[in-house]
């Protein structure tokens, strides 16, 4: 069975401010939860591979989360995401049914511009795999294009608001706005009640709004992929 790749931020600032931040943790740990209940491994990649930072204010919902927790300090997690977390040139596209972008604000600066995730991702996406992001992890799929055209044209996808993003209190630190580029790329762009659960499928694109909808992300995913024939 083809496992899942889980996307995640090596920028542990604001830019160049003395402002932490990097992955959510919970985006990624309460994802692996759920995917790893119904038996699918996972990966870890990030744009230059290596050390994932993460976000200190994360670790305040992690410590109430029994399962977050659980998963930080498993001596797995610590190694292959946070410690030694692969790069894009160490993957194998053929190998994933799905790419699963994180968030943080930290990918807000390297995962737009990096080539070697949207080549992976493009070509999971090519080969009949979903793309799935959730909060800010919509910059990975924001700027990436298929003949000139952006993935995300015409699709029903949902992300880190405008009002969320002001509410964080990070707004002023920034290097876009979310919702504001999604729909400058004729995407259909969709929200509920700030910081409340929401997630969103269209075909093979599943986006979650915020930090509190890593679960819901993965149980469309997990729909999806388990009603297909299993794929070798």
């Amino acid at each position: 069975m083809k496992k899942i790749l889980i996307a995640l931020t090596n920028t542990p600032t604001y830019g160049e401010r003395n402002d932490a931040t990097g992955l959510w943790l919970g985006e990624a740990a309460e994802f692996v939860d759920e995917v790893a209940q119904c038996c699918f491994e996972v990966d870890y990649v990030s744009p230059k591979g290596g050390y994932v930072p993460l976000d200190p204010r994360s670790m305040k919902k992690a410590y109430a989360d029994r399962a977050t927790f659980a998963l930080y300090r498993s001596e797995d997690f610590q190694t292959r995401a946070l410690a030694r977390s692969l790069s894009p040139d160490e993957t194998n596209p053929h190998d994933y049914a799905a790419l699963y972008y994180t968030g943080g604000h930290g990918v807000m600066w390297d995962f737009p511009g990096s080539e070697g995730l949207a080549r992976l991702g493009l070509s999971i996406y090519d080969q009949g795999g979903y793309l799935a992001s959730v909060c800010h992890g919509i910059a990975g799929l924001l700027y990436l294009r298929v003949n000139g055209e952006y993935v995300v044209a015409g699709k029903n996808i949902t992300g880190f608001t405008t009002a969320e993003e002001r509410l964080s209190g990070k707004s002023g630190e920034i290097p876009f706005w979310n919702e504001k580029v999604a729909k400058a790329h004729r995407a259909i762009f969709h929200k509920k009640r700030p910081f409340s659960s929401y997630a969103v499928q269209d075909g093979r694109l599943i986006t979650g709004q915020n930090p509190e909808s890593p679960r819901a992300v993965a149980r469309l995913l997990l729909a999806a992929l388990l009603q297909e024939p299993r794929r070798s």
